[in-house]
């Protein structure tokens, strides 16, 4: 049995596609970037960088993970039929960026490092509270208004049922 491209032809398709030197060189910097940031990091305490990098891991993939999949599969459920895929969205992504802002600023959202924070700039920690929930209102919002939007567009473009 032949093959159906001729050897040239098969010989372009394993071909890795190369970008321009410029490409490479940079490419080829942030290998050794992130080398010595690695050397660097693990000079000191290697066994509690790789210790934290497992734990966080591990912490995402068997708490984290579970508990946010659960969360989607409820708001695409309580969406009901006529929006599973395409109104899920418009929940999930001011989710994420609310969750991103929580993990980032936590310690200061909690009050945790709020005498660190003090004297390390010279400035109070109240308000992380406040300022992250109306982040996550305005997210919440302004999705809730794209929504709207894309709704009335949707029904403005229907043609009117035939009685």
């Amino acid at each position: 049995m032949r093959s159906p491209l001729p050897v040239g032809d098969r010989m372009r398709r394993l071909r890795l596609p190369v970008g321009s030197p410029l490409q490479l060189l940079l490419l080829a910097c942030s290998f050794a970037l992130a080398a010595y940031a690695g050397v660097r990091l693990l000079s000191g305490d290697w066994l509690g960088v790789a210790l934290w990098v497992v734990g966080a891991a591990l912490l995402h993939d068997l708490v984290l993970l579970p508990l946010y999949a659960l969360a989607d599969r409820a708001v695409v459920r309580g969406l009901g039929a006529a929006g599973r895929g395409e109104w899920a969205l418009y929940v999930r992504v001011p989710a994420a960026l609310s969750a991103l802002l929580l993990l980032v600023w936590f310690p200061l959202i909690s009050g945790m490092v709020a005498g660190h924070y003090r004297s390390a700039t010279g400035l109070s920690a109240d308000g992380f509270l406040a300022r992250w929930l109306l982040i996550t209102a305005v997210l919440f919002g302004g999705s809730a208004l794209l929504l709207a939007g894309r709704l009335r567009r949707a029904t403005k473009r229907r043609p009117p049922a035939a009685h």
